[in-house]
């Protein structure tokens, strides 16, 4: 039975905590869920197609007729979305309007949506960064599959500077190039890291790792804003530096102790700021966080006036 309206959620996430190529050629990436998100409301209509705004999210529409197909029902309808996650920044925005638009859609139908039936829809339409799985994941972005669950971190701030500019997310992916054999087993061992500081929670590793990992993304050429952001992390007592591969920021990692020392922040984004570009204060999203409700979203209670 379709509802008047449904709704869904999803969480973006700052860069990767690292990325990149294993031995065996397969490629992957570790989610850092941010608690920012994109909202989707889907209304079933009984003619026509399916309609989105913003009119650009042709992917969205996609998915949403695919999914209207696949589920037997011959209908249309107007699918909403919204949110605070900035394009072409790193930010998994494009990943997380797809989650988003595929909760509303199941949830307008009355259907159970799990991971592994939102990745099949997803796959064909773009690479994924993982957000339809809660905390945080190794994932192999190209192929829509998960790696491994890794769980979750205490919360983390990240002091994040924009170069500006945007990157295609699809483009990059298909012109990245291939990294030679050490360079992957170096990748390797990062992540066996990686893997092992998040389920024990060890913060300082977490920062020592995904430093090395923007490094080694960034190339063996000097860069200026690395070393500077190093430099300003070292002096505020961060745990190190996150990179958005696919993406425009750069940021630095704050620990548990966030919150008691909000001057620190303040320190961090005033330095941040000396650097060609702007800064932006994020939170990550810890195992405690909750999803936006459809109760907060007012496309949800709209009437029949209601204009896409």
């Amino acid at each position: 039975m379709l509802k008047d309206a449904g709704f869904g959620a999803a969480n973006g996430t700052f860069g990767e905590l690292l990325q990149g190529m294993l031995p065996d050629a397969q490629r992957f990436l570790v989610t850092f869920p941010l608690d920012t998100w994109s909202t989707a409301v889907f209304r079933p209509a009984a003619k026509g197609g399916v309609s989105v705004y913003p009119p650009g999210k042709a992917k969205s529409r996609l998915l949403a007729t695919r999914m209207l197909r696949a589920y037997g029902h011959d209908v249309g309808g107007t699918l909403e979305l919204s949110g605070g996650l900035a394009e072409g920044k790193g930010l998994a925005s494009s990943s997380a309007d797809l989650v988003a638009t595929a909760r509303a859609v199941a949830d307008a139908l009355d259907v159970d949506l799990d991971e592994e039936t939102t990745e099949e829809f997803l796959r064909g339409i773009e690479p994924s960064d993982g957000v339809m799985y809660a905390g945080i994941v190794s994932y192999h972005h190209r192929e829509v599959r998960l790696r491994e669950r890794l769980g979750f971190l205490p919360p983390l701030t990240v002091i994040a500077h924009d170069a500006g500019g945007m990157v295609d997310t699809v483009r990059f992916n298909r012109a990245a190039p291939t990294p030679d054999r050490r360079t992957r087993r170096t990748y390797a061992s990062l992540l066996d890291g990686l893997s092992a500081a998040i389920r024990s929670r060890d913060l300082p590793a977490v920062g020592r790792i995904t430093t090395l990992g923007a490094r080694l993304h960034l190339g063996p050429q000097p860069d200026f804003r690395f070393d500077r952001m190093r430099k300003i992390c070292r002096e505020v007592g961060g745990l190190g530096l996150v990179i958005a591969h696919s993406g425009t920021y750069l940021g630095i990692l704050l620990g548990e102790a966030r919150d008691e020392d909000p001057a620190r922040i303040e320190r961090a984004r005033a330095w941040c700021a000396e650097l060609p570009g702007t800064v932006s204060v994020f939170r990550s999203l810890g195992a405690d966080a909750t999803a936006p409700s459809s109760a907060l979203h007012p496309a949800c209670h709209a009437g029949d006036e209601h204009a896409l």
